[in-house]
């Protein structure tokens, strides 16, 4: 199988990166540019919407193996809620695990 990175300036690990932050996490492709550029990244959203068309479907399709693959071994379901709360004037995190 041919490379689908070889006509890119841009290294696989930093277009795998940015596609699966924009696949994983409920974020504008502009979000996701202005984190990166935070992490020393300097990409266009523009770029970020041409490689989601290109390797979204590929990246995309190797969760979704993985997630079934990984359903057969196991039917935990984990849930973890966190709340803040202000006590005499310090902020506390109460996180709470559900099985």
């Amino acid at each position: 199988m041919k490379n689908p990175f070889r006509y890119f300036n841009s290294s696989p690990e930093v277009i795998r990166l940015t596609v699966m932050t924009y696949i994983r996490y409920p974020l504008s492709l502009r979000q996701v540019e202005d984190l990166l550029f935070e992490r020393g990244i300097d990409i266009c959203h523009e770029t970020l919407r041409f490689w989601w068309n290109r390797f979204g479907p590929m990246l995309a399709a190797k969760i979704r193996k993985y997630r079934l693959h990984s359903q057969s071994y196991s039917r935990w379901r984990w849930h973890l809620d966190a709340v803040f709360v202000i006590v005499e004037g310090y902020m506390l995190m109460i996180m709470i695990v559900e099985s």
